[in-house]
């Protein structure tokens, strides 16, 4: 959905609807569904081909994925399921925000951006409505009891709509700024946020893949229970879907919080034993315990603080006494993290409750990010970015704005080469034959004898002779000076015998 007006000029009203926009709209609504959807088809059916099972129980399985996907609590027989993989979640809402990305401009309306989140809730809501009834009708033959009606949609609702926001805010993230008049240090703290939590997944991420290499013995262990290729590809599927669930729990034992496996914890600073699920994924979970270095990981989070403080300091006006976009960089990344950590954790059957203490991570989680950021702070300072010397607030607009201006498909569309081509600039409007015939060619001066100088003027020898003469080729060494405006003018008579002369003549 393409807008080249201003961002004050509306639509001619709500219900408007171009031929263009229903068909951006319709790619909104059912492109992220309609893949996820399919695949969840694919995955069910090749599942039940593998176990040798009868496919009566194929659309309840469908119905209950689409929910999970969306976090959905689910309660099979008398077990309560309520931690899902983050994987399959993050990928469909990133294709959600991706196409309400694609779909607006920065200088859309408010008619264009209602549209949008219409269609981004509208076709998500279709299939949770259609799925709802499915897992309804599948209760009889599977052991799978209706999940609660408003909880599903409320989940659909939140998880869509916040995809939805992040896309058109990152579309839009200039004006909207400007719209909320948010000062430059919110801003700052803001960017500087996004760059921690990617900094502290990262680090998570590597800690949890040297994790895996230390219980090589033990992901082996786990696989042996799996029987058959099939069983082989399953788990290692399964294991990748979790995968994001781990990494958010690996940060939050880097941060000192503590995970939780049901009974069983893990902390640097101690393990609490218990059953843990047999899936690879969870051998990199060390059930020994803990030993005296794993104190010196808690640099992770610290390291990540000072990064933060230093950006802060280098595209934002933060003082020593008055470090505010450094304590906005904390509390934002605070505020995400917990968010990811609160969808990463849930029910687990006869486990109990899997996840972070999240009151505990976001008190532990600030402290971190906003001390040690302030000794960043204090570092870019004293040694990078004095007060003087901080970057204005488009510098950093700059780094991540760079499709604001330079979007290869917003630009295709306003200037595309139909509107600029050479049928429009070609040498038929600037050819040798247009000026010919507007500057009448030597034939008509010379056979006429109208503007001959030669019959014209030679008879008369009091006659002014005039000659065109090019501009003088500019100065390069000197600055052009302005000419003045008084114009020197003379007025020449003529002689009577040379009127006469021309009016024979004609």
């Amino acid at each position: 959905m393409r807008s080249d007006h201003s961002p004050e000029i509306e639509d001619a009203g709500f219900l408007s609807l171009t031929p263009e926009r229903a068909r951006v709209l319709l790619l909104v609504a059912a492109r992220p569904a309609t893949f996820a959807l399919s695949a969840i088809v694919v995955l069910v059916l090749v599942t039940l081909f593998a176990a040798g099972s009868g496919m009566d129980g194929a659309a309840g399985a469908v119905a209950a994925s689409w929910l999970a996907v969306h976090q959905v609590p689910l309660v099979i027989g008398k077990t309560t399921l309520g931690l899902f993989p983050l994987l399959p979640t993050a990928l469909l809402l990133g294709a959600a925000g991706r196409e309400c990305y694609r779909a607006v401009t920065p200088n859309s309306s408010r008619t264009e951006i209602g549209w949008v989140f219409g269609a981004a809730l509208g076709g998500p809501l279709l299939l949770t409505a259609v799925c709802l009834a499915v897992a309804e009708d599948a209760s009889a033959v599977v052991a799978l009891q209706p999940p609660d009606t408003l909880a599903a949609f409320g989940w659909v609702v939140f998880l869509h709509l916040g995809a939805a926001g992040v896309g058109v805010a990152l579309r839009m993230r200039r004006r909207m700024f400007d719209l909320l008049r948010a000062p430059e240090w919110v801003i700052a703290g803001i960017y500087g946020a996004g760059s921690t939590v990617l900094r502290l997944f990262g680090c998570a991420a590597a800690v949890t893949v040297v994790s895996f290499f230390a219980h090589w013995g033990d992901i082996g262990d786990t696989y042996r229970s799996a029987g058959n290729a099939w069983g082989f590809i399953g788990l290692t599927l399964l294991s990748l879907a979790y995968l994001p669930n781990v990494v958010l729990g690996a940060v939050g034992v880097l941060l000192g919080a503590g995970a939780n496996f049901g009974a069983a914890s893990i902390g640097l600073f101690g393990v609490v034993g218990g059953p843990v699920p047999a899936v690879p994924v969870m051998a990199a979970v060390p059930t020994g315990p803990a030993s005296a270095w794993w104190a010196a990981l808690l640099l992770i989070p610290a390291a990540a603080g000072v990064l933060g403080g230093i950006d802060a300091g280098r595209t934002s006006g933060d003082r020593l006494t008055a470090p505010w976009a450094t304590l906005t960089s904390a509390g934002a990344a605070t505020l995400l993290l917990v968010l990811f950590s609160a969808l990463a954790g849930g029910e687990l059957g006869t486990f109990g409750r899997v996840g972070l203490e999240l009151p505990v991570f976001a008190l532990v989680c600030f402290g971190w990010l906003a001390c040690a950021g302030y000794v960043g702070l204090v570092c870019a300072r004293y040694f990078i970015a004095p007060v003087g010397a901080t970057l204005p607030a488009s510098d950093y607009y700059d780094d991540y704005d760079e499709d604001y201006d330079t979007d290869a498909d917003y630009d295709d569309d306003y200037d595309s080469d139909d509107y600029h081509d050479d049928d429009y600039h070609d040498d038929d409007y600037h050819d040798d034959d247009y000026h010919d015939d507007y500057r009448e060619d030597d034939d008509y001066y010379d056979d006429d004898g109208y503007y001959d100088h030669d019959s014209y003027y030679d008879d008369d020898p009091d006659a002014l002779d005039a000659e065109l003469v090019d501009d003088p080729p500019k100065l390069t060494t000197a600055p052009r000076q302005t000419p003045p405006d008084i114009v020197d003018a003379e007025v020449v008579e003529t002689d009577p015998d040379f009127d006469a002369r021309a009016d024979r003549r004609r």
